[in-house]
């Protein structure tokens, strides 16, 4: 039986980082990753924007990815490629079930885990379009892959339904790569992808985007032939009269993103309804005794290098854990959710525990050109952060030093509208 002290389940951009950032002389450290190549949804992401923030430069997905990689090379961490996690358990450490084409079933045991598993796309039966099931419909990120991997055209006609960032990336590549690409449909009134993307990838090859819109029936007896849109009301009803139809042969869905963190509902981790992840501390460590979670395990990202940070203060985090055995009693409270406000990551702080600061990542509820984010604390605000073109596909930051706190009490982050 294999013997580590840290496991990083998942080599993308948050387990690469965690890897380097937890590497230390006296801790052995295993990177388990399921394709046979470092790098995770990086290697299928060839547009550039990348890096900005993490090496003050834009890269490609790949070009970002082999930075990490190659720092890697230069340290003593073990890497398994093409080995799944198949079931999980904590005794008195960690005990894991691993299997590959070329070792078979294989057992470790670990004195913590980091997930850094990323997450996986909705499906036309999360969101039960009604009509015929005809092949030509499929996620947006499988025809990110068939393309950009593979050098597979999936469809010559296509239509997107949801405005998430992959959804408006592929509307781009797939024109570029000569495809008809026929408009975007979203939900909700507001696109959810980065307005970047709207502009670079809708707006500047005039492909429409129907806001207040979504898909209402499928046409195909084998192969998808029709789509219809509706327009839709302030409950997501269809309003009658507003149908259009499109001859297309490709449906791509890009409807939103799900941690994909099912596998470790065995360790009984404490989750969020809303985030449908763990619930963390600010050390990013669930309710199990030495489990982390970051990155879009944790809760999904609109930019890579947010991902890879996260990932940098896991492993920091669960160094410490490791190399201190941290044993004080901990005192949680929960981060109050606040007007505007659709969540927050940590949901809890340990006031036992706090460093410096406490950096709090959230996604409010709607668009605003202006607002104000307060942290209050017993009723008194204790910081509060203007901002403009707030929206809810962009995730937001806002660091509170220990200075800051007033007691042990709870904090609620809110968002007041500035008209």
């Amino acid at each position: 039986m294999m013997k580590t002290d840290l496991t990083i389940i998942g080599g993308g951009a948050a387990g690469l980082a965690a890897a380097l950032s937890a590497n230390d002389p006296q801790l052995n450290i295993l990177i388990i990753e399921r394709e046979p190549r470092l790098g995770g949804i990086l290697n299928q992401c060839i547009h550039n924007g990348f890096g900005l923030h993490v090496f003050q430069e834009e890269l490609t997905g790949p070009e970002y990815a082999t930075r990490f990689i190659e720092q890697l090379k230069n340290q003593k961490i073990d890497v398994l490629l093409g080995t799944t996690v198949i079931d999980i358990q904590k005794k008195t450490d960690f005990e894991i079930t691993l299997t590959s084409e070329a070792d078979g079933y294989r057992h470790l045991t670990t004195k913590a885990v980091i997930i850094a598993s990323g997450c996986y796309e909705r499906t036309r039966g999360a969101v039960q379009i009604p009509g015929e099931r005809p092949k030509g419909i499929m996620p947006a990120g499988s025809a990110q892959r068939y393309l950009n991997m593979e050098g597979y055209l999936v469809g010559k006609r296509v239509f997107i339904l949801g405005s998430g960032d992959i959804g408006l990336i592929m509307a781009r590549r797939m024109t570029l790569e000569g495809a008809t690409v026929l408009g975007v449909a979203e939900l909700m009134p507001y696109s959810n992808g980065l307005t970047r993307n709207i502009v670079q990838c809708l707006d500047d090859f005039n492909i429409p985007l129907y806001l207040s819109h979504t898909v209402t029936n499928i046409k195909g007896k084998d192969t998808l032939e029709q789509i219809t849109i509706q327009q839709v009301d302030n409950r997501f009803e269809p309003i009658p009269g507003t149908e259009k139809s499109f001859d297309v042969d490709t449906l791509l869905l890009s409807i939103g993103l799900i941690p994909d963190v099912g596998l470790f509902d065995s360790l009984q981790m404490k989750k969020s309804p809303v985030t449908k992840s763990a619930i963390v501390d600010q050390s990013l460590m669930t309710n199990v005794d030495g489990l982390f979670v970051c990155g879009n395990a944790l809760h999904v990202h609109d930019l890579v290098d947010w991902v890879s940070k996260e990932g940098e203060k896991a492993g920091k985090n669960a160094k410490t854990f490791l190399l201190e055995k941290q044993n004080h009693t901990k005192d949680l409270k929960i981060v109050e959710i606040g007007s505007n406000i659709r969540y927050v990551v940590p949901q809890l702080i340990d006031f036992n525990d706090i460093q410096e600061s406490i950096q709090c990542s959230f996604r409010v509820t709607k668009k605003m050109e202006q607002g104000l984010f307060k942290v209050t604390q017993n009723g008194v605000v204790i910081l509060q952060k203007k901002a403009k073109y707030i929206a809810p596909a962009e995730m937001e930051n806002i660091l509170i030093k220990k200075e800051n706190l007033l007691s042990n009490d709870p904090i609620e982050i809110s968002l007041e509208e500035v008209l």
